[in-house]
This record gives C-alpha cells, sequence and structure tokens, in this order.
C-alpha cells in the first residue's frame, strides 16, 4: 500500500485545494486523469473534506490509500477523513430545493464501500472505490 496525506485547516476554501492535492496524486499511483475512477475520487474527495470542515470548524487530514503490487489494479482505492470530532456521520434525505445535504448519500452511491471509526479524540470517516475491469485488448488479426 501507498499512503500520502495532507493536512486540511478549517476553512472552505481548503476543499478546492484538496481536491487538487487529490487529482495530482491520481497519476503518480497509476491512475488517469481521464478514466471515470479519477473523477469519482476526487468527488468523494471533495464531499468528505467538505463534511469534516463544515461540521467540526476543525482542521482534518485527508488520506489516500493506493495499493500497489500484482493485482493492484482491481483492488480498491481507500479515501480517508480525519477529524476532531466524535460525533457520528449521519447519512439523511435532503428535500430537493436543498442545496446540501446529500455529501454521505453520494459517498454511498459512488464508492463500493464507505463507513467511520473512533480515532483518538475524533472520528476517521473512509471509503473504498474498487476500479473498474478494462476491456481486455483485441487480438491481433493475423496477417497471411
Amino acid at each position: 500500500m501507498l499512503q500520502v496525506q495532507t493536512a486540511v485547516q478549517a476553512d472552505p476554501a481548503e476543499v478546492g485545494r484538496a481536491r487538487r492535492w487529490a487529482r495530482s496524486r491520481l497519476t503518480g499511483c497509476g491512475i488517469d486523469l481521464d478514466e471515470s475512477l479519477a473523477d469519482t475520487l476526487v468527488l468523494v474527495v471533495s464531499e468528505l473534506v467538505t463534511n469534516a470542515v463544515v461540521h467540526t470548524g476543525a482542521p482534518a487530514v485527508l488520506r489516500l490509500v493506493f495499493p500497489v503490487g500484482q493485482g493492484a489494479e482491481r483492488r480498491p482505492v481507500r479515501v480517508e477523513v480525519t477529524d476532531a470530532s466524535e460525533a457520528p456521520p449521519a447519512q439523511r434525505v435532503a428535500p430537493s430545493e436543498a442545496t446540501g445535504g446529500r455529501g454521505l448519500e453520494l459517498v454511498s452511491v459512488l464508492t463500493d464501500r464507505w463507513g467511520w471509526c473512533p480515532d483518538g479524540s475524533g472520528k476517521r470517516v473512509w471509503c473504498e472505490l474498487v476500479p473498474e475491469e478494462q476491456p481486455a485488448a483485441a487480438p491481433a488479426a493475423a496477417v497471411g
């Protein structure tokens, strides 16, 4: 496993920085920015960091965990955000006219698994995304 992490300050402007940081780490870890996995990872990072910053008003830590080695392309990529609140994340159903409140609903729909656990005096919210199987290359036509 390859882990990279960054501190996130208690400022909503940090959400954009966290998205840019995550995108910059993807290519170095073998994920093509044109893959749907890249867009999904960045969106999930945005949602989890937004929740941490908005609901705690305190700094957080964003961690990406990438599988390495043989078979890595079939193993999940993990996103974790650790914050200072002990309160469990609460998935809710936002009214259709609401402009917020869908973060964990999106995370639930877009990821293969998500959850949370206590972490020190706060909590860690995590999710995993399994890369889609790439279609096998078509065999070369025989010339002859």
